[in-house]
């Protein structure tokens, strides 16, 4: 019986820690930008946290460290779920939308991956533009 108690008072108290944060981020308003992880060159760097921003409709991933990647002129070619690997580095519950960079074709470095929740994946297409030959479907 103390044992249904505890866990009782466990979910209670966990209850009142999500509101508490749920209200507290309610209450500073909408985070500009679209989180996300990206590794460029798609297939072979490493995945960096950042956001994608959509501003005069020319798009950008901003890493948390380094450079800004400009995405104006990059197109989505496909959407994908995470491989087994990919997923412990991503939340495997993510889309990775590859794009080209520049004038339609892959660039020199490789273009680049974006893993976003499947939640921002439509804003995210909405912000790059997508490839004519090859319309990513959203899962």
């Amino acid at each position: 019986m103390i044992e249904f108690a505890v866990v009782a008072l466990a979910a209670a108290g966990t209850g009142w820690l999500m509101r508490r944060k749920h209200r507290s981020r309610v209450a500073a308003g909408n985070v500009a930008g679209i989180p996300c992880m990206a590794r460029t060159p798609a297939g072979r760097g490493r995945w960096r946290m950042g956001r994608v921003y959509v501003d005069g409709g020319a798009a950008r991933w901003v890493p948390r460290r380094g450079e800004p990647v400009v995405l104006t002129g990059g197109r989505a070619t496909a959407v994908r779920a995470p491989s087994v690997k990919e997923g412990i580095s991503i939340n495997p519950g993510s889309r990775i939308v590859t794009c080209t960079l520049g004038d339609g074709a892959a660039s020199s470095d490789g273009g680049i991956e974006i893993a976003v929740m499947p939640l921002d994946l439509r804003e995210l297409l909405a912000a790059v533009p997508q490839a004519d030959g090859a319309a990513p479907q959203t899962p």
